[in-house]
């Protein structure tokens, strides 16, 4: 890692939702928080609790240094809602497995 840079990540005892119009696209007692310097604090949701039969694959790709390469999903009207790590960087394999949405509630 750079220095001044950070992530860390841990087991959530929160319960995480993620809904769109009516529609409840994910929901889990057992979400990964990821911290990392100057960005937002992010709920990864395990694959399990996510919706994937309502979400396309889209062909957006975005490389972060410290995490690796990250594929996105799409509904009809919101593109690259959802991303995931499939081969996180070994500093972050936790999340392997884990998807992310821009939008949450948390319980």
């Amino acid at each position: 890692m750079t220095t001044g840079h950070r992530i860390t990540i841990e087991r959530s005892s929160r319960h995480v939702r993620v809904v769109r119009g009516e529609q409840v696209l994910a929901e889990s007692d057992r979400p990964l928080v990821l911290r990392e310097t100057g960005c937002p604090e992010r709920y990864y949701i395990p694959a399990e609790d996510v919706r994937l039969d309502l979400l396309t694959p889209s062909g957006t790709h975005t490389y972060c240094r410290f995490k690796g390469t990250a594929s996105y999903w799409s509904l009809p009207d919101a593109a690259d809602l959802v991303w995931a790590y499939p081969d996180p960087k070994p500093d972050v394999a936790e999340i392997r497995d884990h998807l992310c949405f821009y939008d949450v509630e948390v319980m």
